[in-house]
């Protein structure tokens, strides 16, 4: 023991650059000082200020620094019975302390600043400092994305990696009151993840949103897509000298309620039945509450005693029961010898059998409310929260470390502490004069990745002034198809060119829904890939493939089911404004069943795009050739790291005839360099002095209504009107926003397929813009499908011929 002791002394004394080097230049005298001083009397009451002094009496009370001895007594916790199967080194024992001390102090000083006024995020770690050992049972190779309560994990793997608890404490605190010099977020959030530079090929601690378990889709997308990766991009080069990376998650009890961490389970689960590999490893702590609602031992339920219990061969620990073939481990999370033993039991499972397992951490006690704004007092007694506030699971570890390690006395760890309080507290006072997001242009410009410049079509691929099958008819020799035989061929042609592209989806395997991969299994053996029936797990993976290294296409084989993954749609929507650029999500998502058919009533034939979000690029083509332009564009852009989905019309995708038997909505395949810009638009017709915009299946039905106001003498000629089809739904297209620039045009009739009324159609804000812009003509209308559902076997409630003619003619008259 007295050797272990000489060797932790002499980390300490080698290390103290972790809590003892930064000279902070903003001093007693900055704004979060003067404000503390001035809201002293509010302060000293905060419970989670009153905790730390107590705390850091007890220390100085034990190294005989205060002689008072009327301390509260603590108990460091009990070894299992069964003892330890791997024990943390005297070093690793203290930089976990390190950590979890860093962490207490970051949670006391956040309330004290947003007391003051200058902090904005009081989640904390609510007893939960001393899961900091989970860190060393992961490689630098490991993806993580931690729950909020878990920030001393995240701040352990940072010193693993070298930097100073110094720079590592400042960043948080510049989360917390939202600098713009945060390395994370970039001051719109207080996330934790790594700084730019650290997530690289799936590795790294990933960004966690605010909403609940929306961390674990993804993360078992990384799992799922490590091998994948690294067989397409480098040849499978993992051997028995090579730490195979694996996929790191947690979640606290209330989360697994939720439909994101079920999802995911299940996922991992159903790989696991399927032999597939799925190194991921979930981490659950227990502390019997989700914020008021008492979970009461549920998770304990949920994993293990409502399921068979059994040893896992080989282990030679009773604490581990098999759910389903997913092993599961329990460590006390108070205890940070047992937290780590059980972690790393877990993680050697996992990795060795590329495997899911769970652990899950009891006897927590959450010490203070899940955030400022909680009333505990409003659901529990009084005597209960203090009760609560006095069981302090860093005192705890501090002496578990003092006197059954013997890795360091108490007058060092009452150094410890006070060293690392004076950092935190001027890391506040300097993230805190720091700079704010002040500008919307900053707002929106990080969004999205930028959009790649593309080689400009020719003017006369974009531009018809004949009627499309007169177009094409000139070129007998060339073979024309239907728009889903060009949507086959293009994903085909993309699968051949880029290694790194996989596409996942629903059924995929045998065509999908619409035969739009059919026969491309056989072709790309292992990147045409069948997932379950579930839209949450199928985007969460597809955001893990794409952090990976991987360009996942994911088919959603109907849009109304995109509600069913709604929320995941929009957590890899935001990840790159929430990152500031630093991780995005590129893939294509494609959308099936939209619009216009009488099989499958509302629920296959939906004619609303309510969700997009922010970061999304969406289009909706109206022809084949269009489309495999635009697809080429659009693997570029996922290459960017944009997000793109394309909606396809199911009337278009085996559409012939415009009119009559005339195969005029067959196009040719277009030559290999052509590629369509989202801002390009096609034009049919360039004579008129009316103008119809649309898209998708409106293309369609306003050329047949131009031929019918034709016959109808409502207009001389098709010629006196033209078309444009303006596929780019998200933003106006700036070949749009040039043609109508020109002034040539007396009226503008938009025409929309999808529903009329609020968050349904997408061309009113198209009109909108250009009203605001100046260059809308004063004459303009609009038309839309009725709001309401769509019966099966009939098309009465999609936007039509009827529509447009009573609309033009009411504009022009």
């Amino acid at each position: 023991m007295e050797r272990i002791r000489t060797n932790a002394v002499a980390f300490l004394q080698n290390n103290r650059r972790f809590w003892m080097s930064r000279a902070f230049s903003a001093g007693s005298s900055g704004l979060l000082e003067r404000l503390r001083q001035q809201n002293e009397k509010d302060i000293v009451n905060l419970p989670e200020y009153k905790a730390r002094s107590d705390l850091s009496h007890f220390l100085g009370v034990k190294a005989g620094v205060i002689s008072s001895h009327a301390t509260h007594p603590i108990e460091p916790p009990s070894p299992p019975s069964f003892g330890y199967k791997h024990v943390l080194t005297p070093p690793q024992m203290i930089l976990s302390l390190d950590a979890a001390m860093a962490t207490f102090h970051l949670h006391v000083e956040s309330r004290i600043a947003a007391l003051c006024g200058q902090g904005f995020y009081t989640i904390g770690p609510c007893g939960e400092e001393m899961l900091a050992s989970i860190g060393h049972a992961l490689d630098p190779v490991d993806a993580t994305a931690l729950h909020y309560r878990h920030l001393s994990v995240n701040i352990l793997t940072q010193l693993r990696l070298g930097r100073s608890l110094d720079d590592i404490v400042l960043d948080r605190a510049r989360g917390h009151v939202i600098s713009k010099l945060d390395p994370v977020t970039g001051g719109v959030h207080c996330a934790i993840g790594s700084p730019k530079g650290e997530s690289t090929n799936g590795a790294g601690d990933y960004v966690v949103t605010s909403t609940l378990a929306s961390q674990c889709p993804p993360a078992v997308g990384r799992a799922l897509g490590f091998s994948m990766a690294d067989t397409l991009l480098k040849g499978d080069t993992y051997d028995d000298s090579t730490t195979k990376p694996l996929s790191f998650v947690t979640i606290g009890d209330g989360s697994v309620h939720n439909a994101h961490f079920l999802s995911a389970f299940n996922l991992a689960r159903h790989a696991r039945f399927r032999n597939k590999k799925c190194p991921v490893v979930f981490g659950v702590s227990d502390n019997g509450l989700s914020i008021s609602y008492p979970t009461d031992g549920y998770a304990d339920y949920l994993f293990s005693k409502s399921q068979r219990l059994g040893t896992l061969s080989g282990s030679g620990s009773r604490s581990i029961a098999d759910r389903d073939g997913i092993p599961i481990f329990k460590a006390n999370g108070c205890d940070t010898m047992d937290v780590y033993d059980k972690t790393l039991q877990a993680t050697i499972y996992s990795r060795k059998y590329s495997a899911p397992s769970l652990i899950l951490y009891q006897e927590l006690t959450r010490r203070f409310g899940h955030a400022a704004t909680d009333r505990q007092s409003a659901y529990m007694e009084q005597d209960v929260i203090d009760s609560m506030a006095e069981s302090d699971v860093v005192a705890s570890g501090i002496v578990q470390a003092a006197e059954q390690w013997n890795v360091l006395t108490y007058s060092e760890a009452h150094d410890r502490f006070e060293e690392i309080g004076k950092i935190v507290k001027d890391s506040f006072d300097v993230a805190a004069e720091e700079p704010k997001i002040t500008s919307r242009d900053e707002m929106l410009d990080r969004v999205s990745q930028p959009m790649v410049s593309v080689p400009q079509l020719p003017m006369e691929k974009l531009v018809r002034s004949d009627e499309p099958q007169q177009q094409v008819s000139k070129g007998k020799r060339v073979k024309r198809e239907v728009m889903r035989k060009h949507m086959t061929r293009v994903v085909s042609e993309v699968l051949e060119k880029d290694p790194d592209v996989v596409y996942i989806g629903e059924d995929v395997e045998h065509g999908g829904y619409y035969l739009v991969t059919d026969g491309l299994v056989k072709k790309f053996p292992g990147r045409v890939i069948d997932f379950p029936a579930d839209e949450t797990t199928l985007l969460g993976a597809a955001m893990g493939f794409s952090q990976v290294g991987l360009v996942p296409i994911i088919e959603i084989p109907y849009a109304k089911y995109l509600d069913c993954g709604v929320d995941m749609f929009y957590e890899l929507a935001i990840s790159n404004w929430l990152t500031n650029k630093q991780c995005p999500n590129g893939m294509i998502i494609r959308i099936q069943g939209f619009d216009k058919g009488i099989f499958g009533g509302n629920f296959h034939t939906h004619n609303m795009i309510s969700h997009i979000p922010p970061g999304v690029d969406v289009l909706c083509y109206s022809n084949g050739e269009d489309y495999a332009r635009g697809f080429r564009n659009a693997i570029i852009q996922a290459r960017n790291g944009r997000v793109v989905a394309l909606v396809d019309c199911t009337n278009l995708l085996n559409l012939r005839h415009l009119h009559e038997k005339d195969r005029g909505w067959e196009t040719a395949y277009p030559a290999a360099e052509e590629v369509m810009s989202f801002h390009d638009v096609k034009q049919y017709g360039d004579r008129g002095k009316h103008l119809i915009v649309t898209y998708g299946n409106g293309v369609v039905t306003a050329l047949r209504a131009r031929r019918a106001l034709a016959e109808q003498e409502v207009i001389n000629h098709e010629s006196e009107i033209d078309i444009i089809d303006s596929p780019y739904l998200s933003d106006i297209p700036e070949g749009l926003r040039d043609l109508l620039a020109k002034g040539i045009y007396e009226d503008v009739l938009f025409a929309d397929i999808c529903k009329e009324g609020p968050g349904s159609n997408i061309l009113s804000s198209t009109v909108m813009g250009l009203k605001k812009d100046g260059i809308l003509p004063a004459k303009w209308d609009f038309v839309a499908a009725p709001r309401t559902y769509n019966p099966l076997g009939n098309v009465v409630t999609f936007l039509n011929e009827e529509d447009i003619i009573s609309s033009f003619k009411s504009m022009v008259s």
